[in-house]
């Protein structure tokens, strides 16, 4: 208590953002799981996509990440998939998911970042997706009580 406050007045100890399991961060854990699901969906149609009509996508001249779009379709397909089934793992709280989840967004930015020249809008938006993924899922301690 500081000396400037009479005897007797609370002080106010809210939630600060940063601190382990605050509102922001439990938030942010929830949020992240259904940005997942959602990303994974359309991870899995992008790859449908490029796996059933190579011209979907513009082609691409001489660029050193060069892959087949069928390649990309099935990339996209499997991390989309994987990413979907995870977010299950995140609604529950479980433990696994977490880290799998850190895991699979790594991937996932890794590979928009390798499939800019395809589709260059669609590619930084997933990045900037995948970051805030990474970052929830980093600060969010399980073992810390729950201030929500």
């Amino acid at each position: 208590m500081s000396q400037d406050q009479p005897v007797g007045t609370p002080t106010y100890k809210g939630p600060q953002p940063g601190e382990p399991n605050s509102p922001w961060v439990t938030g942010g854990l929830a949020f992240a799981a259904v940005l997942m699901l959602c990303i994974g969906v359309l991870g899995v149609l992008q790859g449908i996509a490029a796996i059933i009509d190579d011209d979907v996508y513009g082609r691409v001249g001489n660029y050193v990440y060069r892959i087949n779009l069928t390649g990309w379709g099935w990339i996209h397909l499997i991390i989309g998939a994987c990413l979907a089934i995870t977010a299950g793992g995140l609604f529950k709280a479980a433990t696994w998911a977490r880290v799998l989840g850190i895991c699979l967004a790594s991937l996932s930015l890794i590979a928009e970042f390798m499939f800019l020249p395809y589709s260059p809008i669609w590619s930084v938006v997933m990045i900037a997706i995948d970051v805030f993924i990474i970052w929830a899922l980093a600060v969010y301690r399980s073992d810390a009580p729950s201030r929500a």
